[in-house]
This record gives C-alpha cells, structure tokens and sequence, in this order.
C-alpha cells in the first residue's frame, strides 16, 4: 500500500482537531456546572482568583483554563497570567438564559454518548432506543441547546413569517405545541401572547413534570396546559396553530402525526414546522453543521424512531423535499418554507 503523505497529515490533522473537541466538551460542561465562565465574565482574573470566586480548588481550575485558552474559549494574557472573556465569548458561554448558549449542546452531546453501547447493539440488531432511556443530561441539554433559538426567533420572526397566525394569537388563538420536551417553547408562546391558549404535549412524562414547573415558574400556567401524549394521540381540536419544534424527525411515524395534526386543525389553521436545516442530498449536507445533525441523528433520533411504531425514521437531515412529502401524503395541500435560520428550517403547512 503506498501512502500519501499529504493525505495522511491532513487526516491525522483531522483526528488532533476531533480528539480535541471530544475531550474538550466535559470540559466545557464542567465550567458550565460550576458557573466558571459566569464567573469569568464579571472581570479578568488568575486561575487562584477564578477559583476563589467559585470555591473551586486552583489547581484544577489552572488546568481548566489552560485547556480552554487552548481551545479558544477563554483569552489569555501572558503579561499579566490572567484569563478572560471576550465579549463574543461570554455571549456564547456566559448567559444561561440569553439567545446563544454552547455549554448546553455539549450537555446534550456528553448525555447522549452515555448510550454508545445500547446504540452499539442496536447497528447489530436493528432495535431502536427511546427517548425516555437516555440519560437525563439529553433532556436537559436539549433544552438548553434550543431554547436560545426560539428566545432568539419564535416570536420575533417565525410566527410572524406566516399568514395571518401572529394576529389569531393576539387575538386569542388554540395552540397545541407537539413534542414539546421542558416546554420552552410553549412558555415563550404563552408569554408572547397571553390571550392564547396554549396545549403542550409530549410522550415523556418526566418533560412533562418539567413544563409544567416551568410554566408556573414563568407565570404562565393559567394559559399553559400539558398533557402526557405522543403526537399521533394529542387531543383538541379547531387550533389555529400547531407547532412541532425540531421533532418530526425524531419520530416513527411522522405520516401518521402529520395526519392527526391536520385533522386537529381548524379549517384556516397552520401547522409551523422547525427542522435542523438540510439540503435534500447526502452531498448537500457534507459540512460541518450537517456532521453535527447526522452524528446526533444516530445516537437520538434514529434510535428514537425506531423505537415506535410506524418504522420511518426522517433522521435530523430530512431536507425540504422529505417534509414536504410527509405533509402531502398527511393532506396538507400547500406547503412553503417561511423562514430559515442557521440551524433551522421553518415551513408552513395549511390544510
């Protein structure tokens, strides 16, 4: 076998970079656990000062910010020894509850890795793996990876970019928010516009606890309900707007949803899809966010779809093409996408 050198550094170059990134995201999830990116951002400081601010032991705090200087999450001052944040840095990692926020993909990542060897037997098996048997670190990093998105674009521009929904909800609209996990996204709703009622439904009844302390917690539980059901079984009818937030791929029987979804609207109503942006090809999705959805896609959301009846997994790369096939096999018979975002689809689907 004769090898290209060039070809080989540029692979081992890729190898350095992953190994890096893998081992580099506990740690990231450490200094979000800990608050030390939080604590980071209020001022410069040594590793001995960062650590007395967050009553952690220096040593580790000193090869943590090494790491991380490393890496390029925190600034380093040789000058001075002392670690810091950038503004660009402390938007990403500092700010649990604003509109951009890292540390909570990594919790997702590092939760669903805990499954390698259940996801492992499933490749020789072809069995599936549900939602509810993961780790809870998925369900909460989940939330945490998404929320800054809807926070960022729920009601700012992807209600607005369908027809005539924004004023229905003004003006008291029915909302069933489908697959609707801690409920981030029905609270944000809730909160926008509080004449609305609000359904928020999903299979798994430990999300479902944690909506509804959420939505008591954000004020919002006298418009906010959630019940404990799949998508093909949520209840109420006449809504005007049915929502499923980055999760039609993740089930089974994505055909049968969708029918009970429109069957659930009223005649004018509107089904908002939010998917992980994809093209329609393999050779469309070969970039680093495409990377991303697929390598998440076979340890979540495959294994999740395989695991229920209905035996069609859409996977977190369905592109435009796919979903649209999914709402016309349902009976949706116009169908657009209305907005985009770096990471999310947004398609309108009407009866």
């Amino acid at each position: 076998m004769t090898i290209n050198q060039d070809m080989l550094g540029e692979l081992l170059g890729t190898f350095v970079t992953d190994l890096g990134a893998t081992i580099a995201a506990g740690n990231v999830v450490v200094g979000h656990r800990l608050g030390l990116y939080r604590r980071l951002a209020d001022a410069p400081a040594t590793a001995e000062q960062l650590a007395q601010r967050t009553d952690t032991d220096p040593r580790y705090v000193t090869e943590w910010l090494s790491g991380q200087a490393a890496g390029g999450y925190v600034s380093y001052d040789p000058a001075t020894e002392q670690f810091s944040l950038t503004g660009e840095q402390a938007y990403a990692l500092a700010d649990p509850e604003g509109p951009l926020y890292l540390p909570g993909a990594f919790v997702l990542a590092l939760g669903a890795l805990r499954a390698e060897s259940q996801i492992t037997d499933a490749f020789r098996t072809g069995s599936g793996m549900g939602w509810h048997e993961h780790h809870e670190d998925v369900f909460t990093g989940c939330e945490m990876f998404f929320r800054p998105g809807y926070v960022a674009n729920l009601t700012s521009s992807w209600i607005p970019a369908l027809d005539g929904v924004e004023a229905k909800l003004a003006d008291g609209g029915r909302v069933a928010d489908v697959g609707c996990g801690h409920g981030a996204s029905t609270v944000l709703l809730a909160q926008a516009y509080p004449k609305a009622k609000i359904l928020g439904s999903d299979y798994h009844q430990a999300s479902i606890d944690t909506a509804r302390k959420r939505a008591a917690d954000a004020g919002v539980a006298d418009r906010a309900r959630f019940e404990v059901a799949s998508a093909q079984t949520f209840s109420g009818t006449g809504y005007d707007l049915v929502a499923t937030f980055d999760c039609l791929h993740d089930m089974g029987d994505p055909i049968g949803a969708a029918r009970h979804i429109r069957q659930a609207l009223a005649a004018d109503g509107t089904w908002l899809i939010v998917e992980p942006l994809a093209g329609d090809t393999l050779a469309d999705n070969l970039n680093p966010v495409g990377r991303i959805y697929y390598s998440s896609s076979t340890l979540v959301c495959v294994p999740n779809a395989r695991s229920q009846p209905g035996g069609y997994a859409l996977g977190a790369q369905a592109g435009e093409t796919a979903i649209r096939r999914v709402a016309e096999k349902a009976g949706f018979t116009r169908f657009r996408r209305a907005a985009e975002t770096p990471f999310n689809a947004v398609y309108e689907a009407r009866p």
